[in-house]
């Protein structure tokens, strides 16, 4: 079993940049892939970006193409989201999620496909 613990949301413009940490601890952090999510108020929980267990692979929503990375420490335990140009619909509580999927290299998009979620990060964007 894993415990994530999101950080680094807050209220920002439109154009400025955040960085969200997730810190895992429990079980090792290699055995999970990794992903962000985001639920904005009355909308569903949706896919942000993903990061594989080997971090070789990622994945991200279309909307947030060339503006957010993900990237994740082992030695720190810790999964990042740097996120670049915001825009006010981006403002939406953030959440990390780990899936212990067996494989290295495989990611999942799916709000079912993961085990394990953090409490989330609220991060608001002004215009």
């Amino acid at each position: 079993q894993v415990q994530l613990v999101e950080s680094g949301g807050g209220l920002v413009q439109a154009g400025d940049s955040l960085k969200l940490s997730c810190a895992s601890s429990g079980r090792t952090f290699s055995s999970y892939a990794m992903g962000w999510f985001r639920q904005a108020p009355g909308k569903e929980r949706e896919f942000v970006a993903a990061i594989s267990r080997s971090g070789g692979t990622t994945d991200d929503v279309d909307s947030v193409k060339g503006r957010f990375t993900i990237s994740r420490d082992s030695a720190k335990n810790t999964m990042y989201l740097q996120m670049n140009s915001l825009k006010p619909e981006d403002t939406a509580v953030y959440y990390c999620a780990a899936d212990s999927t067996p494989y290295m290299r495989i990611i999942h998009t799916t709000v079912s496909a993961y085990d394990y979620w953090g409490q989330g990060t609220q991060v608001t964007v002004s215009s």
